[in-house]
């Protein structure tokens, strides 16, 4: 079992034109290809991955937190495309440029929203959360999350009101009531589970909110079409991974809707193949942006 999870080498905040900051960690060379993380749901800047590989890469890993979540101001009310020229902000104040993302599980949707606005040059997609609010996906979903999902459609306020009422542990409560024994192996090894629960606490440090709202956006019907992203995208799955809230299909369909996907399904993984299998995802971006 493989993590590289380690502390942060740089952590910070950058003010945007409007007066709010972005909290962002980093690890990897400061001289690095720069590389933005968008964590999974109800996790902060500070869970990152490869921290064993990014400085042999040449990788200057990113990670930022959402609105209302960890060291970033609060945004009530923002879209997908808000956080797109969040970033777009973000990388302009700190001068950097040709950067690349990786979405995880529930910053799936963010990363390639990203990719929509033409604010970064490529994308990992790994373990995603698809636009569960798809036709598509109408009886593939678990009874829940459809439920979910339908009233996201109906009343997204008292969708909101609902997923409010989460805490950082009850999350670690449901995170781990739904993992296949592949993935229960890593996220309770002691080094990555004392990181992952600190990661959440700083999530919910300022208060529900700020994951709130994130669910929302994840579970609603996405702002942008996936066919209008130029940019390559990496399609990352393990096989083994048994979340409700991922893809339902594998990215069969995402694959589909996208100019430039290379998709990919590892049969002995699960849904922590970012920690699992960082190098390959890593050398594989590298690859499709930097032409390494």
């Amino acid at each position: 079992m493989i993590s590289g999870v380690v502390e942060p080498a740089r952590l910070g905040t950058t003010a945007l034109p409007d007066g709010r900051r972005l909290g962002w960690a980093e690890w990897g060379p400061e001289d690095g290809i720069p590389v933005m993380l968008c964590p999974g749901g109800a996790t902060s800047r500070s869970m990152g991955f490869g921290g064993d590989v990014v400085d042999g890469l040449g990788v200057r890993l990113i990670s930022v937190d959402r609105p209302g979540i960890g060291a970033s101001d609060q945004a009530p009310g923002r879209t997908l495309g808000d956080w797109a020229q969040d970033i777009r902000r973000f990388l302009e104040a700190r001068q950097l440029s040709g950067v690349a993302a990786v979405g995880f599980s529930a910053g799936a949707p963010f990363a390639l929203a990203c990719a929509a606005a033409s604010v970064v040059a490529g994308v990992a997609v790994v373990a995603g959360t698809d636009e569960l609010a798809n036709p598509l996906f109408a009886d593939a979903l678990a009874p829940d999350v459809r439920r979910l999902v339908e009233l996201v459609a109906i009343d997204p306020g008292r969708a909101e009101a609902f997923f409010a009422g989460f805490s950082a542990e009850a999350m670690w409560s449901f995170v781990i009531s739904t993992l296949a024994d592949v993935d229960r192996a890593v996220y309770t090894a002691p080094v990555f589970e004392r990181a992952y629960r600190r990661a959440m606490a700083e999530a919910f440090s300022q208060g529900p909110a700020g994951y709130a709202r994130d669910t929302v956006l994840t579970m609603s019907a996405w702002p942008f079409d996936p066919e209008i992203i130029r940019a390559p995208v990496d399609l990352w799955y393990g096989a083994r991974d048994t979340s409700t809230v991922h893809s339902p299909d594998f990215g069969v369909s995402l694959a589909g809707r996208l100019r430039a996907a290379e998709r990919r399904v590892l049969p002995e993984a699960g849904g922590s193949l970012l920690w699992t299998h960082a190098e390959e995802i890593l050398r594989s971006l590298l690859g499709r942006t930097r032409g390494r």
